[in-house]
């Protein structure tokens, strides 16, 4: 089997882990949108449904499955080598989504730094990049002239009816941050201070994963437990500001109509995949360092729950300073309120330069921001390293050889992210962070039940279990559970998310703007590229391994007419090497008969119908 694996030194560091990756970007400026855009706290339903009925089983199928045979994501599916192409899937959906979620945490070193002033650049309009349409709460544009003549080349601007201006935070993260193009094909060219942010990021990522999962082990006892701190610094902080209960009200008030839209379920799962990582072959990657015997049930109620928890409690922390802005413009929580980056870099930022001190709290923030996306990342970017390592096991055999191979990564991940570090990348990385999350995500967990569950078969899966954490009481006890949504409940309703998917299928847009053909077209590429990989496994290692030859009967049916090769019973396996009968039809140029070896067709004598399932 090879040389010792790697281990975590204690499972305090595999639970930190899982969290540190569980708990990251979206659970600030995902879940609290989410939340009050699908009923507030009647959210919260659908939300722990799918908790309970995907989330927290696939959570322990995927951690199980990786302690059990400690193997990377590819690898592993030697447990059914037809299905490699599902390991395949899941390295390049996490890959995909390490190279978009990088370019996010380079956003938020580059906040992180331009907070280290007296002076907030995002506090008032008179900055170069400032449009005449900027608003700081100077500017009234119910006059002909918002400006009072301090802008000259305003004088002449046509306004638009109606406008109240776009706020200033907007405009320094659109026309000074991004310098964003008017749409996807007009790139702008690349945007050296993000580039250089986004480089700094990868940087990091290499320094930490020099050395794999021990260096990784001990980095997490900061960034998975030092966001909580500065999230609740930040509550306080919230809590104390005009306008906070107003906040605080939208987001949890439920409104128990929305229960009955079946787009509110849809996103539940989709959030349930997001917020846990499931099927990206992440879990499956970091437990396969642990122990044989660590106890994956305690993990696997611990790691979803604190998970959870905390998206909910960063919703509070987030609507707070809402409800602050909301008070302080005169308007509603629903008119400042945001989904995705736009929360996270235009309307906190816009809160935070109206507090007092304004230039701490915003060092804390990004500073936060910035360590929820590292602890995601580096698990992102090790479940990729760990895969292809299992794979190509001769990368291993020196140490210089498995730097040199995770240098090379981190440089490969870097060269790839630049198309979203020009001015018009934000559409690059809105077009990747839509296509790598929805289908692929949800075809590779409804495939995974399937194989394992049915295929592999559920009772083995459940005695392997045992084998690691004993055959106790409540190990049973949750099999029923357990059991019940891995061979029914789960794959159902990954399949009706499917379904209600494809039935909403459309061309992609975001924020109103249609992306053109070309960006259709990569759109659908994507996700292809993330699924191509299953079905051309399974022609390529059929085709390579003779699957599909006629069974041992195959011939005419009556005996007085099975003359020639069809004499003698047709066998594929007949020779205990597994090699074909002399009477098979393999003949070389001259006729004569040629045996040739076909392992896959030798037959597991354990192998039983009785332990199939």
């Amino acid at each position: 089997m090879g040389g010792k694996r790697a281990e975590w030194s204690n499972p305090v560091e595999f639970i930190l882990t899982c969290v540190g990756f569980a708990v990251g970007l979206g659970n600030v400026w995902r879940f609290p949108y989410l939340a009050f855009k699908n009923g507030g706290g009647a959210f919260l339903i659908p939300y722990f449904i799918c908790l309970v009925i995907i989330g927290i089983p696939l959570f322990y199928l995927e951690i199980a499955f990786g302690q059990f045979a400690s193997l990377g994501p590819v690898k592993i599916w030697k447990i059914n080598i037809l299905m490699k192409g599902l390991g395949y899937s899941m390295v390049i959906v996490s890959w995909g989504i390490a190279l978009y979620y990088v370019v996010i945490i380079a956003y938020c070193l580059y906040y992180f730094f331009a907070s280290m002033t007296s002076y907030l650049p995002w506090q008032d309009c008179d900055n170069n990049w400032n449009s005449c349409l900027c608003q700081d709460g100077k500017q009234n544009f119910s006059l002909p002239d918002p400006w009072l003549g301090a802008r000259n080349d305003c004088l002449t601007f046509s306004y638009p009816a109606n406008t109240t201006g776009v706020s200033v935070s907007e405009e320094y993260f659109r026309r000074h941050v991004l310098e964003i193009t008017d749409g996807f094909e007009a790139t702008g060219g690349v945007k050296w201070d993000i580039t250089l942010c986004n480089l700094l990021a990868w940087t990091i990522i290499f320094i930490v994963l020099s050395k794999g999962i021990k260096t990784l082990g001990k980095v997490v006892y900061f960034t998975a437990i030092f966001p909580y701190i500065l999230l609740t610094a930040l509550l306080i902080r919230g809590l104390t500001l005009d306008g906070y209960k107003e906040g605080i009200d939208f987001y949890i008030t439920p409104n128990l109509d929305k229960i009955s839209d079946a787009s509110v379920w849809s996103d539940a799962a989709v959030q349930i995949f997001y917020s846990l990582s499931a099927c990206q072959g992440g879990l499956i990657a970091m437990a396969s360092f642990n122990k044989f015997d660590n106890n994956v049930l305690r993990d696997t109620f611990l790691v979803p729950v604190i998970n959870c928890l905390t998206s909910f409690y960063a919703g509070f922390v987030i609507f707070s300073v809402l409800g602050f802005m909301a008070f302080a413009k005169g308007t509603t929580v629903a008119d400042v309120a945001t989904a995705g980056p736009g929360l996270v870099f235009i309307v906190y930022p816009e809160g935070l330069a109206q507090m007092p001190v304004a230039p701490l709290w915003s060092i804390l923030f990004f500073f936060m921001m910035a360590n929820l996306g590292f602890s995601s990342a580096f698990s992102m970017v090790e479940t990729v390293m760990t895969g292809l390592l299992d794979e190509f096991p001769a990368i291993s055999r020196s140490k210089w050889r498995v730097l040199g191979f995770r240098f090379g990564i981190c440089m490969f991940g870097f060269i790839l992210g630049l198309p979203m570090t020009t001015r018009g990348g934000d559409y690059m990385l809105t077009l990747v962070d839509n296509a790598v999350g929805g289908f692929p995500l949800l075809f590779v967990g409804f495939l995974e039940l399937v194989i394992i569950c049915y295929v592999y078969g559920f009772f083995r899966f459940k005695r392997d279990i045992e084998m690691m954490i004993g055959d106790r009481l409540c190990v049973n006890v949750c099999f029923w559970y357990f059991g019940a949504c891995w061979l029914l409940i789960s794959p159902l309703a990954l399949l009706a998310v499917i379904v209600f998917k494809i039935i909403q299928t459309k061309p992609f847009e975001n924020d109103g703007y249609l992306y053109p053909d070309s960006g259709q077209a990569i759109f659908w590429l994507i996700q292809v590229t993330c699924l191509i990989g299953i079905p051309v496994w399974f022609v390529y290692y059929s085709c390579k391994k003779g699957l599909g030859k006629p069974k041992s009967d195959w011939g005419p049916a009556l005996t007085e007419n099975r003359t020639g090769r069809y004499a003698a019973p047709f066998s594929d396996v007949t020779n205990s090497n597994g090699s074909a009968p002399a009477n098979d039809y393999a003949m070389d140029m001259k006729g004569q008969p040629q045996e040739y070896s076909n392992q896959a067709y030798v037959a597991e004598p354990v192998d039983t119908v009785a332990t199939k399932f």
